[in-house]
């Protein structure tokens, strides 16, 4: 079945505005937080090409409240009167839910404020209408204004009743372009890619920070969805935007700003001690006791006893046995844990699947071909041009986006497998390059939660002996700022 923008459903918002309630104790208090939301209203930033004309339009009907409200607020003899209190606490409300409006989708991704476009511009017309009417019992005909103010009351009154939701035909027609794009994806055509560079371009989504930036918010508009509401559509849009960051712009490693912006954020949610396993320093994903009673999770501490040790490697004493013993009520902890924090948590047994197990077609193809894509790079081919060099530094690029699709999900790590990435990793194990080596181990590490890969892993020549020497000199690496897995 070919998408649709119907597929796309509305994300789960913030707080309505109806749950800001303006202070109930006299008019000029009202007054007085209604020149302060309009100030905020004025100063927003609009940095969504999208719908930029209807919310250029609000801010400049709020502007001329904002010179109402100045005045109502000077007049030194204004009686309290229950008509004028309503209005003035109901347009309160209404203009606080269109800022919200404007902050969410000024803010969130560009891809998801263009598949419910129509959605988006409804709710603007049906504020503004809400405004309309207000402006209509409004009791201008008892207060003691100046002509100036009674004609701004009367002609935003205008313009708000002749108000029309408003879409362009040019965003209509892009996002039936992302649609054919997807459907073309799912089927397992590749895009091309001078369409796809028009279609990123006119999002303003120009280099790869900005793809990173796009997938960040699809990210964080999937944690605000309902429960009940599908996610597959963000998923499909994520994987699209992934596949266009390396196929547009290149694959590479985050710039060292955005390094250290995560790793203060991560120093601001500390992982508990006793979560994290002593071998990755990592959050556990599946944690197991050994013989001598230390747990670790179960991905290194196998890796560490199929490369030939026997010693548990926090105590350095031997193992009397190599049974794993799952520490379910640790790992229940660290479920709990990460819901608190809105952390994804997907564990060894995890599918990788949505929404009852169906797995997004668009966003599975998507993954395969941005697979295909880097490891190709990887083995020096490209636009079936053979032997194509790759610096030390874009071959890290290549390593470090394989790395962030082996953290996805089960899915990206059979993708990746299938696709013989890992005698292609186990090359660079032994590499000069610390952050390379790095991410290469982790890769792989990531890549084993998958029960499948596992074996394939084990039996590529040198791949346990290269990660158990990562691993045993990983104090080393970590001086270079790097970590061997990736914990969530």
């Amino acid at each position: 079945m070919a998408l649709s923008p119907e597929t796309f459903t509305t994300r789960k918002r913030r707080p309505r505005g109806s749950s800001f309630t303006s202070p109930k104790v006299n008019d000029l208090n009202v007054l007085s937080s209604l020149l302060q939301l309009t100030d905020q209203i004025c100063s927003l930033n609009l940095t969504a090409t999208l719908l930029n004309r209807v919310s250029s339009s609000t801010i400049r009907k709020t502007q001329l409240l904002g010179v109402v409200f100045e005045e109502l607020f000077r007049v030194s003899n204004l009686n309290s009167d229950s008509v004028l209190f309503l209005c003035l606490e109901e347009m309160y409300i209404v203009l606080h839910k269109l800022k919200t409006l404007i902050q969410d989708f000024s803010n969130g991704s560009k891809f998801n404020l263009l598949m419910q476009i129509d959605t988006v511009a409804e709710s603007f017309h049906r504020l503004t209408g809400e405004l309309s009417t207000l402006l209509d019992v409004f009791p201008l005909q008892d207060l003691d204004l100046n002509d100036d103010v009674r004609e701004l009351v009367l002609l935003v009154r205008k313009q708000c009743s002749e108000a029309k939701a408003f879409i362009g035909a040019e965003h209509v027609s892009l996002r039936n372009d992302v649609v054919l794009v997807l459907d073309r994806i799912k089927n397992e055509i590749v895009p091309d890619q001078a369409h796809l560079a028009s279609i990123f371009e006119k999002l303003e989504i120009r280099d790869a920070s900005s793809c990173r930036a796009e997938i960040e918010s699809l990210e964080e508009e999937i944690h605000n969805r309902c429960e009940e509401q599908p996610k597959t559509d963000l998923v499909a849009l994520i994987g699209l935007v992934r596949f266009a960051k390396c196929v547009l712009y290149g694959a590479s490693t985050p710039s060292q700003k955005t390094v250290t912006l995560r790793r203060n954020q991560s120093s601001e949610l500390a992982i508990p001690a006793d979560y994290r396993c002593p071998i990755s320093l990592e959050l556990m994903r599946d944690p197991v006791v050994v013989a001598t009673g230390q747990t670790y999770d179960r991905v290194s501490i196998k890796l560490w006893m199929d490369s030939g040790h026997n010693t548990c490697p926090k105590t350095g004493q031997t193992l009397s046995h190599s049974d794993l013993i799952p520490n379910r009520v640790l790992r229940n902890m660290i479920t709990a844990w990460c819901r608190e924090q809105r952390i994804p948590f997907e564990a060894e047994t995890d599918t990788g699947k949505l929404n009852g197990g169906v797995t997004n077609k668009a966003a599975l193809e998507a993954t395969r071909m941005t697979v295909s894509f880097l490891i190709n790079k990887l083995k020096g081919r490209e636009n079936d041009n053979v032997n194509v060099p790759l610096s030390v530094e874009d071959t890290n690029g290549v390593v470090y986006e394989l790395r962030v699709l082996a953290k996805t999900d089960s899915d990206s790590r059979a993708c990746i497998a299938e696709a013989g990435a890992i005698p292609v990793l186990v090359r660079f194990l032994n590499a000069e390059n610390p952050s390379l080596q790095v991410n290469a181990v982790t890769t792989i590490l990531n890549m084993s939660i998958l029960e499948a890969n596992k074996t394939k892993i084990m039996e590529t020549d040198g791949a346990l002996n290269g990660i158990a020497e990562v691993l045993i000199s990983g104090a080393h690496v970590g001086g270079q700022g790097e970590r061997g897995s990736d914990g969530v």
